[in-house]
């Protein structure tokens, strides 16, 4: 299956999608770590995560799909959120809360 249909495919039945460098119990990466916690935050209950260190078309393959140069980014229902700094300023204004609780 080719990358894009795969990432398209995750982004859109899955609620939150957060495509990271490690895991959530092990980020590799400060910025996946910070996007971790910022989800954990806001009560993100299942949050459907990709090691993209695990598959290297998987980790360009997204840069492609939302233009978006770095990982971490986060998809909410199917729509490209950002990455950790817009993550962080969403968080901080409620913004990012009321997104994940809108979900429920």
């Amino acid at each position: 299956m080719d990358v894009q249909k795969i990432i398209h495919e995750q982004v859109t039945t899955h609620p939150v999608v957060l495509y990271m460098k490690g895991s959530p119990a092990m980020p590799r990466c400060g910025f996946s770590a910070t996007a971790v916690q910022i989800l954990q935050a806001c009560g993100a209950g299942e949050v459907f995560a990709v090691d993209v260190l695990a598959d290297e078309g998987i980790r360009q393959g997204i840069k492609e799909y939302a233009n978006w140069p770095t990982i971490p980014q986060l998809y909410i229902k199917g729509e490209f959120v950002g990455g950790s700094d817009i993550m962080r300023e969403m968080y901080e204004s409620g913004e990012l809360k009321q997104l994940i609780a809108d979900l429920a």
